[in-house]
């Protein structure tokens, strides 16, 4: 595993411990941004492993699309659960009245649990 991966993998476990500490505290539309993040490091990880460096959230939603979901190398589910995620992730950051419930940050922290042991399953092959 590459240096860079390995990076993006602890930044994705910071991301998730981050978001349930949140969402503990009742911060639901923080946590789910922070769940975002952990899956958005997580794709960017694996693209890394494939070569590609990618930073912009289109760029790494629509390559993840292509190298993973679509040769189905992972479960396409993984690359649905990222870009709804990041619409939570907008909605979150941006919408005024925006209420992320505690539930859906929840899913969306177990989604990004789910994502790390695939990836590192996947890595480890």
């Amino acid at each position: 595993m590459k240096d860079y991966t390995r990076k993006l993998l602890e930044k994705a476990v910071d991301a998730t411990e981050a978001a349930e500490i949140l969402v503990d505290h009742g911060k639901s539309d923080v946590a789910a941004g922070r769940a975002y993040y952990a899956m958005f490091y997580i794709a960017e990880a694996l693209l890394n492993e494939k070569g590609l460096k990618l930073s912009k959230h289109s760029g790494v939603h629509a390559a993840f699309g292509e190298k993973f979901a679509k040769t189905k190398e992972m479960d396409a589910k993984f690359h649905r659960w990222l870009i709804n995620a990041f619409d939570k992730r907008v909605a979150g950051d941006y919408g005024v009245e925006t209420d992320i419930e505690t539930d859906v940050a929840k899913d969306m922290i177990n989604q990004a649990r789910e994502f790390l042991e695939a990836a590192q399953t996947y890595l480890k092959k």
